[in-house]
């Protein structure tokens, strides 16, 4: 394999990327979909911050519980059914779009059931990249190549979904996320990882969780990064949820507008996650992520600011490119510095200041969005999030 993908060489990750590659397509088709048909019944910002706050609070909620149960059990089954789960809620969906039987309340419930899912999913995901490449040394790469993964679906999946939307409504979305589910649960089901029982926790899971929390305290460099994650996820992702907005009362746009404005954002997440599989190691990377932190609140102001949609892309690229190599660098560095035993419970404390910490932003921007208008909103969401960057920047010489 070339260095770049020096991951794939492992039988049990490469059938996992191939899996997940076709899975997280049909999931960003889904949450486009999702917020469009959202927006379309209600015409609300706030509903569309409620859809975002719904689907990702109970990652807040039940996330450190999720972490326990990973370094508890085994990872593959909990993936094998969580996967499961969400092949199930994206039916029902379909079938309420199909029927045209939806409503936001029924959204709102279906996003808070998906998120409870996504509790345990998204840390047994998160945990599980380890026991699946053959050479630990492999493991910054393998991370690479899952935020590659992501974000080369996040390029392809909102696209598509605009012209699916526009051509045929939201749910062809939904049915075609539920049959990509099988791509991954078939991978899943090849995987072979080494014999072994149920993990044997200690301690209690009470105990096992406080246990979780202690490590990630007093590791100086690990507490750094989930700072940031937190305040990007809190005043910078909550854009997207907003992105309705920008394409019909903004930019007049319909749902292809709206899936390209997503996929500017995916195809500068897409660069940077290319970049960072160029890296042979983490040597330099928290100096990179410092220097590109308040970039990231530099891009979201102009993107307020912006009137003109060949401004807004190059924008979007720019704020998709700096978020990524934020988020997917300090996942590297967490991933290369934990102690293996304790794996699950930090994964999902950053899973928590990822995910967790978003539907609160959400909820708070949609709100102050309805109250004093997107744009004013955003623009503060962007010079508070410049000076998160430059707090963790000054704290780079300690580190």
């Amino acid at each position: 394999m070339p260095a770049y993908l020096r991951a794939l060489a492992s039988r049990n990750y490469r059938l996992y990327f191939a899996g997940q590659i076709v899975s997280l397509a049909g999931t960003w088709m889904q949450q486009i979909a999702m917020l469009w048909l959202a927006y379309r019944l209600s015409s609300s910002a706030f509903v569309l911050g409620t859809v975002g706050f719904a689907s990702q609070i109970p990652i807040l909620i039940f996330g450190a519980m999720g972490g326990v149960i990973t370094d508890r059990f085994d990872r593959r089954r909990l993936l094998i059914a969580t996967q499961a789960l969400s092949m199930v809620q994206a039916l029902a969906l379909a079938t309420m779009a199909w029927l045209d039987s939806a409503t936001p309340i029924h959204l709102i419930v279906l996003a808070f059931g998906l998120g409870c899912i996504n509790a345990l999913d998204v840390p047994a995901r998160q945990s599980i990249v380890v026991q699946l490449i053959d050479d630990k040394a492999d493991l910054p790469n393998a991370i690479a190549l899952n935020s590659f993964m992501m974000h080369a679906t996040r390029f392809v999946g909102p696209a598509l979904a605009g012209w699916v939307v526009a051509v045929t409504g939201e749910a062809l979305c939904f049915l075609l996320n539920a049959a990509s589910y099988l791509a991954v649960l078939l991978a899943l089901l090849a995987i072979r990882l080494p014999a072994g029982g149920p993990r044997k926790a200690s301690a209690p899971p009470l105990q096992a969780l406080r246990e979780g929390v202690r490590y990630t305290a007093g590791q100086r460099n690990i507490r750094a990064s989930l700072l940031l994650i937190a305040s990007l996820s809190f005043l910078a992702t909550p854009y997207t949820v907003l992105m309705p907005l920008f394409a019909r009362e903004i930019f007049g746009g319909d749902a292809r507008l709206f899936g390209l404005l997503m996929g500017c954002a995916g195809a500068g997440a897409l660069s940077g996650a290319v970049l960072l599989a160029l890296r042979s190691d983490t040597a330099g990377l928290a100096a990179l992520i410092g220097r590109v932190a308040p970039l990231v609140g530099i891009a979201l102001a102009l993107f307020a600011v912006s009137t003109s949609l060949w401004l807004t892309v190059p924008i979007l690229f720019g704020l998709g490119l700096a978020l990524l190599l934020c988020v997917a660098g300090s996942n590297t560095l967490i991933q290369t510095q934990v102690d293996n035993d304790f794996r699950g419970r930090v994964m999902s404390l950053f899973t928590m200041a990822f995910l967790g910490i978003a539907p609160l932003g959400s909820f708070a921007v949609g709100s102050l969005a309805h109250v004093f208008g997107v744009r004013p909103t955003l623009i503060a969401c962007g010079l508070l999030t410049a000076a998160a960057g430059l707090i963790y920047r000054r704290s780079l010489p300690m580190r």
